[in-house]
């Protein structure tokens, strides 16, 4: 396991887990699916649940597996669901954001679809616009 210093971060990547909305899923089973994809367990470094839990992913010093070319330089935070997220989730993801930029100062924010040339929409909305109307 690689270690991802405090001073390498310069990331912040918001996703989501491209799951039905209504699906009821969490960190456990995310952890599960990743491992079947060979990964070393879930690589996100938080998931936000449809009622706005903030569950614990990776460690912040565990390179994630959430985006390949910047895992060594971000930490990854994924919404359940597809298109349509919760206020509650919304409310969670500033809280997520704002702590972590906070403690990341020298840090950009970013949508997964933004962060590397990839014909993913993830996380299915304007992360820099949202960054902006919620003063991120």
């Amino acid at each position: 396991m690689k270690i991802l210093r405090k001073k390498d971060i310069k990331y912040l990547i918001v996703h989501c887990s491209d799951t039905p909305n209504e699906e009821k899923v969490n960190a456990e089973f995310i952890h599960e699916m990743h491992l079947k994809f060979g990964w070393n367990g879930i690589g996100y470094h938080k998931i936000i649940l449809r009622n706005g839990e903030i569950q614990l992913g990776r460690p912040e010093y565990w390179i994630g597996a959430h985006v390949k070319g910047l895992n060594h330089k971000s930490l990854g935070v994924c919404l359940i669901g597809k298109s349509k997220f919760t206020n509650s989730q919304f409310n969670s993801l500033k809280l997520v954001l704002s702590n972590w930029k906070k403690k990341y100062p020298q840090t950009k924010i970013i949508g997964h679809r933004d962060s590397v040339n990839t014909s993913k929409t993830c996380p299915n909305f304007d992360v820099k616009l949202w960054c902006k109307e919620n003063l991120i």
